[in-house]
């Protein structure tokens, strides 16, 4: 059965009221019509159940037969940090991140960040890493999306290590300690992760770090990649808290 997404604030009476690209994409690209049952979900945990009860050249009515919240996972609510990395890799990890269930994704600027980003771009940017999360999120049938937080200075999200009951930060210090040793003892409440840019933190970020209580981990023997650096920590994580 198809899966679309509609906002919470269409939703009212029964009834789904699902206009522009999402509305085009169902009657153009997937040739749906009045009649045939689809699943919609509002990006807070609900899922609806209906079909097509009426329809426009740019717009549709979806009649609501049944409606589900699915049990939440007892899992840690996991945010990622990242350092925003060159060309268009960060699409690529918004995308991935989201079908391992992260819940946040702030793109940070390090001081080692080589990708320098004019106001308008980083609008266009997130807006469109937004939507590559909703799309994800559509497709691996999540019920919730990420939220995509607007672009930030690495210190300024360091000063609100404290909303987290766990920080951890990836480096290439000689002070890590492995992934797995910073988890015992812990089982739910928030984890941040910070990942840094292709040439590690700086030494400065990482006392700063230090200081502030986050754990420096490392990721093995290799030195990944920065887009392959956070899709590593979150599929460990999902291992060691799976349920």
């Amino acid at each position: 059965m198809s899966r679309f997404f509609a906002p919470p604030e269409n939703i009212k009476n029964n009834l789904i009221h699902i206009d522009g690209q999402e509305a085009r994409h169902i009657l153009k690209a997937m040739r749906l019509v009045e009649n045939d049952k689809v699943v919609v979900f509002d990006g807070t945990g609900r899922e609806y159940k209906g079909f097509i009860k009426e329809t426009t050249p740019k717009s549709l009515v979806v009649e609501i037969v049944s409606t589900k919240r699915p049990k939440r996972e007892s899992s840690p609510e996991i945010t990622l940090a990242q350092a925003v990395p060159k060309k268009e890799k960060m699409d690529y990890i918004v995308e991935k991140a989201t079908e391992l269930g992260v819940e946040n994704i702030i793109p940070i600027l390090s001081e080692r960040t080589i990708v320098r980003l004019e106001k308008n771009a980083v609008s266009k940017k997130v807006a469109r890493w937004r939507n590559i999360a909703r799309e994800t999120s559509k497709q691996c049938g999540r019920t919730n999306i990420p939220e995509i937080n607007d672009v930030q200075k690495f210190y300024n999200v360091i000063d609100g290590i404290n909303n987290f009951d766990l920080a951890l930060m990836a480096c290439l210090s000689e002070e890590t300690i492995e992934l797995k040793m910073a988890l015992p003892g812990f089982e739910l409440g928030k984890i941040i992760v910070f990942i840094g840019p292709e040439g590690d933190f700086t030494p400065e970020e990482i006392v700063m770090a230090k200081n502030t209580n986050c754990k420096l981990v490392s990721l093995g023997k290799r030195v990944l990649k920065s887009d392959t650096a956070g899709l590593y920590v979150l599929s460990v994580l999902n291992h060691e808290f799976s349920r």
